[in-house]
């Protein structure tokens, strides 16, 4: 059993680096491409069924790759992005003129990182049994795939950026998963 974790495509937000959390931002021109680049790339003979977010650039992502393939898109809102609270829709910049400098450290509504992992495996051990020897997609978010990956794969350096259409494959060897793919984007390049 393997799964494909995919971030989605990119956004004029992503574009502004703009915070987006829980935000319900399409995809613009460009993340359509990459997103058709992706499926392109992906051998449709080995995925069986793809799981999105609910929001509209993960959504979006999924159908074009789903298309491609021949397979359905199922949603699932546990693999939401994780919540920015009140910095969503502003820049870095925009945050330290409003909040200073270590706005961090501020109670600004942002999700835990331990309820995005909570939520995060909850719906993958459930994938797991529910899709039992299936290869799955899982379409999502930069921070939740972020948070869940340094929970499920503490190896890896997680300082590196999930680039937009970035494949991570994860496949189970006995009871683990293994790492196969981290953060990759060659399809981009075609």
């Amino acid at each position: 059993m393997r799964i494909g974790f995919i971030r989605h495509g990119r956004t004029s937000w992503n574009k502004d680096r703009r915070a987006q959390g829980s935000s319900d931002i399409h995809l613009d021109q460009d993340g359509r491409k990459e997103a058709e680049k992706l499926a392109q790339h992906l051998d449709r003979n080995e995925w069986s069924v793809i799981v999105s977010s609910h929001l509209a650039r993960a959504k979006q992502t999924a159908d074009i790759i789903a298309e491609t393939l021949g397979i359905e898109v199922l949603i699932d809102q546990r693999l939401r992005e994780a919540s920015g609270g009140m910095i969503e829709g502003t820049t870095e910049q925009e945050r330290i003129e409003k909040w200073g400098e270590n706005w961090r450290a501020l109670d600004l509504g942002i999700e835990a990182e331990e309820i995005v992992v909570a939520r995060a495996r909850e719906a993958i051990t459930e994938f797991e049994e529910n899709f039992h020897g299936k290869n799955i997609l899982i379409v999502s978010h930069g921070s939740f795939l972020r948070h869940y990956f340094k929970s499920a794969l503490p190896t890896l350096n997680h300082d590196s950026h999930l680039f937009n259409t970035s494949l991570t494959i994860v496949e189970k060897q006995n009871d683990d998963w293994v790492n196969v793919v981290y953060n990759s984007t060659p399809h981009l390049n075609q």
